[in-house]
């Protein structure tokens, strides 16, 4: 029998976006009242996702090779690439009576959290959800609530090749600047770097059980 106050953290390692984001939506379509909230980790190979607010539309000598995904997430577009963590938050939301926002503030903290472990200030902006470093972005959000249920997640810059964001206004904000932690003298990486936001998201969320799967036994494999 499953136990509903278990938080469940999947290490995913690297994962096709389409392939994650199909698992995502069969997981919250498919999840009972006993199911247990799950935080799955990983990163991506190449590619940029658009969010429901983002036309769909060819990008300007954008590089050719990777892919453009609309996605069912809210917010714009950005770009996700080997060197940055992804943490989906899979979360009973009915059942936790909570509203968008208040997973939001536990998403942004939870990075805020971890800067502050490494002695680096992240600060929220008004009107443009997210984790910044000194006026640059270095973690994205972007979610998406249906069935009582959410899926999607955060996006936290490690140590990657920031080119690709070059070729877009990255989360819809004309030439916004990104930074990533080895900018910032963090060495660390991305399997410290989820583990450390999935212990920080589970203890900001609440659970005291947590049980860790690592891949390649995961729902996204």
């Amino acid at each position: 029998m499953t136990n509903p106050e278990q938080l469940v953290i999947r290490h995913l390692g690297v994962q096709d976006y389409v392939t994650t984001w199909t698992a995502m939506r069969e997981f919250n379509t498919n999840r009972g009242a006993d199911t247990p909230d799950e935080i799955w980790l990983l990163q991506h190979p190449p590619v940029y996702t658009q969010g429901m607010s983002c036309k769909a539309q060819p990008l300007a000598h954008a590089p050719a090779d990777i892919p453009i995904v609309p996605s069912d997430r809210g917010g714009q577009i950005t770009y996700h690439g080997p060197g940055q963590v992804i943490a989906y938050l899979l979360i009973n939301m009915r059942k936790r009576g909570w509203g968008p926002r208040r997973l939001v503030q536990i998403m942004e903290q939870s990075v805020i959290d971890l800067l502050a472990e490494h002695g680096l200030a992240g600060r929220r902006r008004e009107g443009a959800p997210g984790i910044y470093v000194d006026d640059e972005k270095i973690a994205a959000l972007g979610l998406r609530i249906k069935r009582g249920g959410s899926y999607h997640g955060l996006s936290l810059n490690v140590d990657m090749d920031l080119t690709p964001f070059d070729y877009i206004d990255p989360c819809g904000f004309e030439g916004l600047k990104v930074t990533q932690l080895c900018d910032h003298g963090v060495q660390m990486d991305c399997a410290a770097a989820g583990e450390h936001i999935g212990l920080n998201l589970a203890q900001l969320t609440g659970y005291q059980t947590i049980n860790h799967v690592q891949y390649p036994e995961s729902a996204a494999a």
